[in-house]
């Protein structure tokens, strides 16, 4: 398979030490490259989610050449979810991320932006032991998820539809390689979770029940992913947001024309199986570049973004939400175009 790195992955410093949930740290430079236009090079940290969505537009932008084209030099580095890459965002360790739609009211309390949509996702599942039918079967059993992400977020909607609380379940907060072992095992009853990490989790528990899925739930909020910057970067650094953003956007064109060859690499990316990477994009919406302009244009995001402040105020996750127009930089995502 034809798949060429700029240099080889190196290992990322201090900087990230601090984060002890951080599921791997790697690192991929572009090799200190001369700026787009002859200046200096941009110096980036990008985290991602070693899953389809997540990593993708990397892979791509890695093989392409992209980083280099526009002047810039990416490390980087491997999270568990979204939440994490927030705070290192915070911290200054992280330039930009990426989050699924559980992590989302991380930036609606004002502590990130959202510089670019990326999918909608079809990965999220509320899954138990066999035997156990119904969600309102879960009342008094443990259930494992890893707290403020989309399985969380799935949980707490399917909860909400049998009309019962996370007070009806033992809850047990777990980071996904513990909810991987703990369903495998039998240790716990169920899971808020997703794919493809229940692919690994079938493979022991053949029978796993899927009980509620994204789907049970698009009429009442959407499920999209994102990417993320610090506050600090989108306030005092215009000219890396958008030569990060023109690299993503090249990047989401390229990935629309070449599925196939996106999953190669994304797989290549991640050291997965090519099959396994096929089977995550399957529970993925992919949205091309023209769709996401129109969609941020007529006001489509936004909507979505109102939709899901709403959720997480009833979830009791917010209080007072950000107004979407003021974390969302739509107007940034479209000049990166021009």
């Amino acid at each position: 398979m034809r798949f060429s790195r700029p240099s080889p992955r190196k290992t990322i410093g201090a900087a990230l030490a601090g984060l002890a949930l951080v599921l791997s740290v790697g690192a991929c430079s572009s090799g200190g490259a001369a700026g787009a236009d002859g200046g200096d090079t941009i110096e980036v940290n990008f985290g991602y989610i070693p899953d389809f969505n997540g990593t993708s537009l990397l892979a791509v932008a890695e093989d392409q050449g992209l980083w280099e084209k526009h002047g810039i030099d990416a490390t980087t580095s491997s999270f568990t979810n979204g939440p994490l890459q927030i705070q290192a965002l915070g911290t200054g360790d992280l330039d930009f991320g990426y989050i699924g739609p559980g992590a989302f009211w991380l930036p609606a309390s004002g502590q990130a932006k959202l510089v670019a949509m990326n999918t909608l996702g079809r990965a999220d599942r509320v899954v138990a032991q066999p035997g156990i039918e119904s969600v309102e079967d879960l009342k008094g059993k443990t259930v494992a998820v890893p707290e403020g992400t989309s399985g969380d977020m799935i949980l707490t909607l399917a909860l909400e539809d049998a009309g019962m609380t996370k007070e009806d379940i033992e809850l047990v907060p777990m980071e996904p390689p513990a909810i991987v072992a703990a369903l495998s095992s039998g240790q716990v009853d169920a899971a808020g979770f997703w794919y493809p990490a229940l692919a690994t989790v079938k493979e022991q528990v053949p029978d796993l029940v899927e009980l509620a899925d994204n789907t049970d739930f698009e009429d009442k909020v959407a499920f999209p992913t994102a990417f993320v910057a610090g506050n600090d970067v989108v306030a005092d650094e215009p000219e890396k947001v958008d030569a990060v953003l023109t690299v993503l956007r090249e990047a989401m064109a390229y990935r629309s024309e070449n599925m196939d060859e996106t999953i190669e690499l994304t797989a290549e990316f991640n050291n997965l199986d090519v099959a396994d990477v096929e089977a995550d994009a399957a529970n993925v919406e992919v949205l091309d570049l023209a769709e996401l302009d129109k969609i941020t244009e007529d006001g489509t995001v936004d909507t979505w973004l109102s939709g899901m402040n709403d959720y997480f105020v009833e979830a009791g996750t917010l209080e007072a939400p950000v107004d979407p127009a003021e974390y969302y930089t739509g107007d940034l995502f479209l000049k990166a175009g021009e």
